[in-house]
């Protein structure tokens, strides 16, 4: 007998038992079911206080400066000027394009666009200077932003191989406290990348090394709805 055979044998034994009825059906979305909800306790804090908007909105702010983001304020009129000033700052020669992104957004820039393809391999997507995106959601006491993969923000693998992101968030709109109040605008199912400052890590002796799973530098562009 292997360790595969022990181990399947004492799941057997364990579950002897238990009786043999189906399991009730998975949801299709368990944040929005009403024996779902009725299942898991809600009476956690919902968020740390009682903010403004515009208190939360700094929070963010304050959160992603934290971990080393480099944040902007614009209107919706200065946003494609101040995305094209960062790309020419960086210097970047191409920048990464997902398919439902904004076109007005790169309007003042004639920076490359490369558009994200299935049959695109890491070493293309390496060769691009830069990304930008959109967010489906950011939190402001962790100073996350959320991705959820919808057409302006595009696949996973976008966000993580160019050295250099820029997302945009619509502020208020897209802004919320608390992880808690993200979870009820997320799809479950969706694939879910969390965004907390550029990609870095520390060993034992909390030497920092950026760049390690994802870009070395991340610009969050707060952009104001009214």
């Amino acid at each position: 007998m292997n360790s595969r055979e022990r181990i399947l044998g004492r799941v057997r034994r364990a579950l002897a038992d238990v009786p043999r009825d189906a399991p009730p059906p998975v949801p299709e979305r368990p944040g929005r079911d009403p024996q779902y909800e009725q299942a898991v306790s809600r009476d956690y804090a919902r968020e740390h206080g009682n903010r403004s908007v515009e208190e939360t909105v700094e929070l963010l702010a304050e959160n992603l400066a934290d971990y080393r983001a480099v944040v902007h304020r614009t209107d919706a009129e200065g946003l494609a000027g101040l995305i094209a000033g960062l790309l020419e700052k960086r210097g970047s020669a191409s920048v990464l394009v997902p398919p439902g992104l904004d076109e007005r957004w790169l309007a003042a820039t004639a920076v490359t666009r490369v558009t994200d393809r299935a049959e695109s391999t890491p070493h293309e997507l390496d060769r691009v200077d830069s990304v930008v995106t959109a967010c489906s959601v950011a939190i402001a006491e962790t100073g996350t932003i959320v991705l959820d993969g919808s057409p302006d923000q595009g696949r996973r693998r976008i966000t993580l191989v160019p050295d250099h992101h820029i997302c945009v968030v619509r502020v208020p709109g897209q802004v919320v406290s608390s992880v808690p109040q993200s979870l009820e605008r997320l799809d479950p199912a969706r694939p879910l990348t969390w965004i907390s400052g550029p990609s870095a890590t520390s060993d034992i002796e909390l030497d920092r090394v950026e760049g390690v799973h994802g870009p070395r530098t991340l610009e969050v562009i707060l952009v104001d709805e009214a």
